[in-house]
């Protein structure tokens, strides 16, 4: 994948959603309306983290290449470079995978 050119501010991230197979377990093919849309994701840029009340910068928990998991309609949908991204809070997210 190419470098990637946006530097989220604050407690933001970058997120490049993992699609859903268009092919259930038992063979039936999905159309694209059918399909919910992505919960889970990989990092592909993190903020630096929000400050606390002394001004004091707070890292998030999460780092780029982290794959995590989101609420169906959390973040900001973008496009660049051609790929559909999310650029979300770290508070939106529900916990990282593995």
């Amino acid at each position: 994948m190419a470098k990637v050119t946006f530097k989220p501010l604050g407690a933001r991230l970058l997120i490049e959603a993992v699609e859903q197979a268009e092919v259930t377990a038992g063979g039936i093919v999905l159309p694209e309306t059918a399909k919910e849309k992505p919960q889970q994701g990989k990092v592909l840029a993190a903020g630096p983290g929000e400050r606390n009340d002394k001004g004091e910068r707070v890292e998030m928990d999460v780092k780029v290449g982290d794959i995590v998991l989101f609420a169906k309609y959390s973040g900001t949908e973008v496009k660049m470079d051609g790929k559909k991204l999310l650029i979300m809070r770290e508070s939106d997210l529900l916990g990282i995978v593995g």
